[in-house]
């Protein structure tokens, strides 16, 4: 009989204790964060209705969705009418508009839980993963950008990354560009998706791609000429002139400033310059809202991000670091989704955060390794092992394991009856600094003796005085 494959699905992955344990720590950052900005937590069922799912990420994310046969007859026939969740923002759409008499005004909430694509998994891509979202209900302005690119800023800023950058753009204003550049409408979710390569496939890729879309040479032209952001300002001014170092928020003032001159003095489309108009006030008003912020050097506007979910609305975000292919989260303003629920148009913003793509990164730049030094990360299962004498023993070390553990330790028990020197291989074996052994002296005078691993120490300490003596 052939031997089973023991590997988990090709995309999917086992997570060994010092995993369970990395992801737990970034995780409990992300949620304090969150909470410290008054969002609330929220679950939902890994399992949706299909027709909840279609038709909400756009033609390629259709693709994406992981089916579930139908019941029965669906074995057979291949129809499906339910599926793995794609996101945790649709999902959260379908609840606001389920509850919306028993939520708030301002509904504000974070959600934590995995998501899963039928993608090809590559470096930090995986067919399941955790997404940590967080979302703001029922609100318009402009500050609801402000704090969940603060929040988000500073979860990445707890963690240890200092050298992250926040792009932040607007679909007004990449839909005012496609208009500038005489792009039919029905072919512009397309266009963006193209553009939302830009940074993977490069300008040549893009071309190649909206070629394909039959866009004409002179409208790839300019669209290529806007959303390149060094070949555009590089044209309309001396870039040193414009852009202070060191000085994120000048810098995107004066992109935006330059942004609104070229729509007013060389668009001929009126709808083009309406738009950018629109679309260039709001991302002033962000810039402006965050400028006493953590996230004021972080911020960077970036006419080329484009997201490719089909139903982002205005201001749109990603964050990237020099090290990482690809984006560590995003998010933007989908205005419009809710209501695909229900009657009521509802606005909506959201930040999501890829918790896989984060730990990557902090794995290949020894950051645990730095948490552990400093003692935030804890790296091993128990504080201290207490050892089993003997058979006769055995109600006596756990008495002591449980004195322990009310003491706020965490305690292993060794589960058998051993030589001492097995004992103690085990508990070095596991990262265990302390041993506790409670042999026949031990017990009679009411005692413990204590074995220091990491220093060979070991000395005896009366119980009553364990609590205080412990060096743990």
């Amino acid at each position: 009989m052939a031997q089973q494959n023991t590997n988990p699905a090709r995309g999917m992955r086992d997570f060994l204790p010092a995993d369970v344990r990395r992801r737990e720590y970034v995780i409990g950052v992300i949620k304090d964060v969150y909470q410290k900005y008054g969002f609330e937590p929220l679950e939902t069922p890994a399992v949706e209705n299909l027709e909840t799912l279609m038709g909400k990420y756009g033609e390629e994310g259709n693709q994406l969705i992981f089916k579930i046969l139908k019941r029965g007859e669906g074995e057979k026939t291949g129809e499906a009418d339910l599926a793995l969740r794609y996101d945790l923002t649709v999902p959260l759409a379908r609840v606001v508009a389920n509850y919306k008499n028993e939520l708030p005004k301002f509904f504000k909430r974070y959600q934590i839980q995995p998501v899963w694509r039928a993608d090809r998994p590559a470096r930090g891509r995986f067919r399941e993963f955790y997404q940590c979202d967080v979302d703001a209900i029922g609100s318009k302005s402009m500050i609801v950008e402000a704090e969940l690119i603060s929040a988000v800023c500073e979860v990445l800023q707890r963690l240890g990354f200092k050298d992250f950058v926040i792009k932040l753009n607007n679909r007004q204003l990449l839909d005012a560009m496609m208009s500038s550049a005489m792009i039919d409408k029905e072919k512009r979710s397309n266009v963006l998706v193209a553009i939302d390569k830009l940074d993977k496939i490069g300008a040549d890729g893009v071309r190649n791609e909206l070629d394909n879309l039959n866009i004409t040479e002179s409208s790839i032209n300019t669209i290529l000429y806007l959303t390149t952001n060094e070949k555009f300002f590089a044209l309309s001014g001396k870039i040193e002139s414009y852009f202070p170092p060191e000085d994120n928020y000048l810098q995107n003032k004066e992109k935006l400033m330059l942004y609104g001159r070229y729509f007013n003095d060389f668009s001929s489309n009126s709808e083009g310059r309406i738009l950018a108009q629109e679309a260039i006030k709001l991302l002033n008003n962000i810039i402006d809202l965050t400028e006493k912020s953590p996230s004021r050097n972080h911020i960077k506007i970036d006419a080329s991000l484009a997201r490719g979910l089909s139903y982002y609305t205005s201001a749109i975000f990603e964050i990237n670091v020099p090290d990482l292919a690809g984006s560590l989260g995003g998010g933007g303003r989908y205005d419009g989704l809710i209501g695909m629920f229900g009657k009521e148009e509802i606005p909506a913003c959201g930040f999501s955060l890829g918790l896989e793509r984060i730990l990557v990164v902090m794995n290949e730049r020894g950051m645990f390794q730095e948490l552990e030094e400093k003692g935030l990360l804890k790296a091993k299962p128990a504080d201290v092992l207490v050892t089993i004498w003997n058979e006769e023993t055995v109600s006596d070390s756990l008495e002591l394991a449980n004195d322990l553990r009310a003491q706020g330790l965490r305690v292993a028990v060794y589960p058998e009856a051993d030589k001492l020197g097995k004992q103690f291989k085990y508990a070095s074996s596991i990262g265990v600094s302390a041993v506790a052994i409670l042999g026949d002296d031990e017990r009679a005078n009411n005692a413990v003796t204590i074995k220091y691993l990491e220093t060979g120490e070991q000395e005896t300490i009366s119980r009553e005085r364990l609590s205080t003596e412990l060096k743990i």
